[in-house]
């Protein structure tokens, strides 16, 4: 009797997991910065959070890259987020400075982390809305995790380059938590840089761009990252008006659009049978 073959077990590509192996990266680096913030490490705090920051950019693209897109990886992307860019800044913080408020201070935290729960669900399932008008994939809806996890830590990251003592007090930062919270589940449109593209006669001037902000980086990283969230931060307004902007340009082509409709609709249906048969003849 000849026995039936064996099954072979199913395989994954090892590229196919790069992607998923990058973000796990981002969780340990994100969390770290927790241990860190224990040991009262804060510019390691806040290096982590940045190492994390920095792989999460780099996990979507690789996985686009690699075709190694999966609802697995999207949902591990967003737990992922949740620690490194709502648990884990909330602690740091309250390790920092909110404690001292005692109750009112870990309701910040909760604030904060809840608010990043939220921004995350609302963003997988808004992914999966086919009506959305083309246009808005360009834009976030809030501020997103990782930004937010910037502008959380801004009053930090300041402290390590200016001598502000309301940087350091609870009670402002205790506020602006609520504030970044707020942000990050408003309907504010932010830009999604994602699909930006680089019209042929600015690639130079962009690669030097890069090369000046990566010296810039490496001489005085806590500067350059204070630039890059005011930076982003002074964006949010730019980014509603051209929000604005777009959406009236599409309500403006549906009116146009409709108005041709009726137009072109409008006369046939007034037409009677015998001014149809005159007309035919």
């Amino acid at each position: 009797m000849i026995r039936g073959r064996r099954r072979r077990l199913p395989v994954i590509s090892i590229s196919k997991l790069i992607p998923n192996m990058i973000t796990v990266m981002a969780l340990c680096a994100g969390l770290s910065g927790v241990r860190f913030a224990l040991n009262e490490q804060w510019t390691l705090a806040v290096g982590a959070i940045a190492v994390a920051a920095i792989l999460d950019t780099l996990d979507g693209s690789m996985a686009r890259l690699l075709k190694g897109q999966s609802k697995f990886g999207a949902e591990l992307d967003s737990l992922g987020d949740f620690i490194s860019f709502g648990v884990s800044p909330a602690l740091i913080l309250f390790l920092w400075s909110t404690q001292e408020l005692k109750s009112f201070g870990w309701m910040a935290a909760l604030f904060f982390a809840t608010c990043m729960a939220l921004r995350l669900a609302r963003f997988n399932t808004k992914t999966e809305d086919p009506t959305l008008p083309p246009f808005t994939y360009r834009f976030f809806t809030g501020v997103p995790a990782p930004a937010a996890a910037g502008l959380g830590l801004l009053p930090l990251i300041l402290s390590f380059e200016v001598d502000f003592g309301f940087l350091h007090q609870p009670h402002f930062l205790a506020i602006w938590q609520v504030v970044v919270g707020l942000l990050m589940v408003s309907q504010v449109p932010t830009y999604s840089f994602k699909g930006a593209r680089v019209p042929q006669k600015l690639v130079l001037p962009l690669l030097i761009v890069v090369g000046g902000c990566v010296a810039w980086l490496v001489s005085a990283p806590w500067q350059f990252f204070a630039a890059f969230i005011f930076t982003y931060l002074l964006s949010l307004p730019l980014s509603y008006r051209s929000y604005l902007r777009l959406q009236r340009k599409v309500d403006v082509e549906a009116d146009e659009e409709r108005d041709a409709g009726h137009e072109s609709s409008g006369p046939s249906e007034n037409v009677t049978p015998i001014e149809k048969s005159k007309r035919e003849k």
